[in-house]
């Protein structure tokens, strides 16, 4: 047992520098194209922090684990928006802004509602199983199409102008973010495939797997760079990276690995959906009503604790 450890610990000192990296080159490219962050995140820094995601998805559809498959999205979902956001907001309370954040928490919240109905055949259009068909895949990937034009008109709302964020030349820029997102993605992969490992060697589920292990190794990434964002008091970057994130699990990574092949889907999933979306919730209602265009460190452990009594219980449950 001991390589496997020592190999999760290599992995996890790439994703760590990769996170580091991506953060420098893809705040020098906002100033360079005066784009704000928040943008920045939801894009560039969103798809490349889910890249581990893609990939063990990609490779769960082929082999038909679709344990794995949900398992993996939903975990990694609700790790970013209860365990990672909490986190992020007891580093440093996070600033929402008005102007553009209070639509892209109702937009996660809309994919998960989407992804709810889709899934749940049986229950809503009273079929004869519940399954995850191909032109669902194509339905999640077409909400992904009209995020990507939203997000281009959001592009106009807001100039970057932090003067805080260090230029680099273009190339220099580029260079960072591309070495990022393949520190990343390596890291991300090697975190992963070991982790599996080590879990199946104690024999644990793949339901179980694909929510603690499997997500939590996947969502390494999203988790280094909202760290490494908020130690550097970037807010807008740390939410667009989650949301952004939250986002493409659900639109572009569920949808490409439906595609490849049909999900069954388990029922025992909607407990899992459900959290998803009371989190997501909370998080609209703590920077509406709570505290205006803030989280501040109180409501940011709420939902780590909120995360944790969800561990808890399905640990339990398995």
């Amino acid at each position: 047992m001991l390589f496997p450890f020592i190999f999760l610990s290599l992995g996890l000192a790439l994703v760590i520098k990769g996170a580091d990296y991506l953060i420098d080159g893809a705040s020098s490219l906002a100033k360079h194209m005066h784009v704000s962050e928040i943008v920045i995140g939801l894009t560039i820094v969103a798809f490349g922090t889910s890249a581990p995601e893609l990939i063990i998805n990609i490779f769960s559809s082929i082999a038909g684990k679709n344990d794995l498959v949900l398992g993996n999205i939903l975990g990694a979902n609700m790790l970013n928006i209860l365990f990672t956001m909490g986190i992020a907001g007891l580093i440093y309370p996070l600033d929402f802004n008005s102007n553009s954040i209070r639509k892209e928490i109702p937009f996660s919240l809309l994919a998960t509602l989407v992804f709810f109905v889709l899934a749940n055949d049986r229950f809503i259009f009273n079929t004869a199983s519940n399954r995850l068909s191909r032109i669902d895949g194509l339905i999640l990937l077409s909400l992904l199409g009209f995020f990507f034009y939203y997000t281009f008109g959001l592009s106009k709302i807001k100039s970057l102008s932090s003067n805080e964020i260090k230029e680099y030349s273009l190339l220099k820029s580029w260079i960072f973010v591309i070495i990022g997102f393949a520190f990343l993605f390596v890291g991300g992969k090697v975190v992963v495939n070991y982790a599996v490992i080590i879990a199946r060697k104690l024999q644990v589920s793949e339901k179980l797997i694909g929510l603690t292990v499997l997500s939590i190794g996947t969502t390494l990434p999203e988790l280094t760079t909202t760290v490494v964002a908020a130690v550097k008091k970037r807010s807008d970057l740390i939410i667009g990276n989650l949301l952004g994130s939250n986002i493409f699990n659900l639109l572009l990574i569920m949808g490409i690995s439906t595609v490849i092949s049909p999900i069954s889907y388990d029922t025992v999933f909607n407990f899992d959906v459900a959290v998803l979306g009371l989190g997501t919730v909370f998080l609209l209602i703590s920077i509406i009503i709570f505290k205006p265009r803030k989280l501040d460190r109180r409501e940011a452990l709420v939902l780590l604790i909120f995360y944790i009594v969800y561990m808890v219980l399905i640990i339990s449950r398995k």
